[in-house]
């Protein structure tokens, strides 16, 4: 495929100011891009519903009179002229070459204004302005180098978008399986692509060791995913980078699960939990795959089956080159905290086989 622009977006501001583009900025939005907006409804990323509604809702205007006389409203005028130019270059490109095509962005900052970041590229709240302006495009995707990887993820994991990763922090990020992780297991995303991986040096390391797991998992995340029988966990970060410690839950099966990402075995003050990430797929019935490293994991019914849940079969293993599960330990006793819960240890990437069990 194609990354047809990397990043665009202007810069120092939010829009050019020159005789054409200020003639253009002066006449009517696109009636093509209000009625794509307007069939959006209520699905329109929240920034620019707000912005839209805020200057009146109108459904014919100059930019200024639909979207504002600030540089936010300008920005806009932007993103179409962009997604416009974008969507020449594919569909000449696709004549001559018919893959799949897509641009990526720097993202914003929440506290920056247009122009002090690219303005007007495939940001999260313009993604509307781009689908409109470039339907060639196959994915609009993220450049993700901010903390807050899951927020700013699931923003492109759209209906009408798939994700993509083209970069993420630096390689050397401990982070970055983590977000790895929850980017396939959570997302479905196509690919997450760490910028700078010769920095690593010769694996093994930490990211060798998860995309090892994740390798053997592929077939099984190809075979399951988009049917809502994966889920993908992590610990949540704000965009300051503060870790919030709190349990994420997710229903699989019938089955409610509850994921923590302090290490119950591990003192406190030797474990990174923004570290700490995995992901879970339904094989069917009770048999669940679990994957990751740092999480823990304990389960109750969430249908009108039997409301209490045990651990039948937990074992650790690895997939061969073949793709046949090699079994290792079978875990019990104090592995399992008497049954009461699946645990993948800190730094050590891990692929756990689990049956479960209902009762009353």
């Amino acid at each position: 495929m194609v990354q047809v622009e990397n990043e665009i977006g202007m810069l120092p501001l939010a829009r050019e100011r020159g005789s054409v583009a200020d003639k253009l900025y002066a006449g009517a939005v696109p009636a093509e891009l209000m009625r794509a907006l307007g069939a959006r409804g209520e699905k329109i990323e929240p920034e620019l519903r707000d912005r839209w509604r805020k200057n009146g809702g109108k459904t014919a205007g100059t930019w200024s009179q639909v979207f504002g006389e600030d540089e936010w409203g300008a920005e806009v005028f932007t993103a179409w002229h962009y997604a416009r130019f974008v969507e020449a270059l594919v569909t000449a490109g696709k004549k001559r070459y018919d893959i799949p095509m897509y641009v990526n962005a720097a993202l914003n900052r929440t506290d920056r204004k247009p122009g002090e970041y690219p303005s007007g590229g495939p940001l999260p709240h313009l993604l509307d302005v781009w689908k409109a302006g470039a339907p060639s495009l196959d994915f609009l995707a993220p450049d993700i180098y901010f903390p807050n990887f899951a927020q700013l993820a699931a923003r492109f994991n759209r209906t009408d978008n798939m994700l993509f990763i083209p970069e993420a922090n630096n390689a050397t990020n401990s982070q970055g399986p983590a977000n790895a992780f929850y980017a396939f297991g959570e997302l479905d995303s196509l690919g997450f692509s760490p910028f700078s991986i010769e920095s690593l040096g010769d694996a093994p390391n930490a990211l060798s060791r998860a995309y090892a797991v994740l390798e053997q998992l592929t077939p099984l995340i190809l075979e399951n995913r988009g049917k809502g029988r994966i889920a993908g966990f992590r610990a949540t970060i704000d965009g300051d980078g503060a870790v919030i410690d709190s349990p994420v839950k997710k229903t699989l099966g019938g089955i409610e699960f509850t994921v923590t990402f302090i290490d119950p075995w591990t003192a406190r003050d030797k474990q990174t939990i923004a570290d700490h990430g995995g992901l879970l797929i339904h094989a069917g019935g009770e048999d669940f795959w679990f994957a990751g490293q740092g999480i823990t994991v304990t389960f109750k019914g969430a249908d009108s089956g039997p409301p209490l849940v045990g651990i039948d079969i937990a074992e650790e293993g690895v997939f061969d080159a073949k793709g046949k599960w090699i079994a290792g330990r079978r875990l019990n006793g104090d592995q399992t905290h008497q049954g009461r819960h699946i645990r993948l240890p800190p730094a050590q990437f891990q692929i756990q086989r689990v049956r479960l069990y209902r009762y009353r």
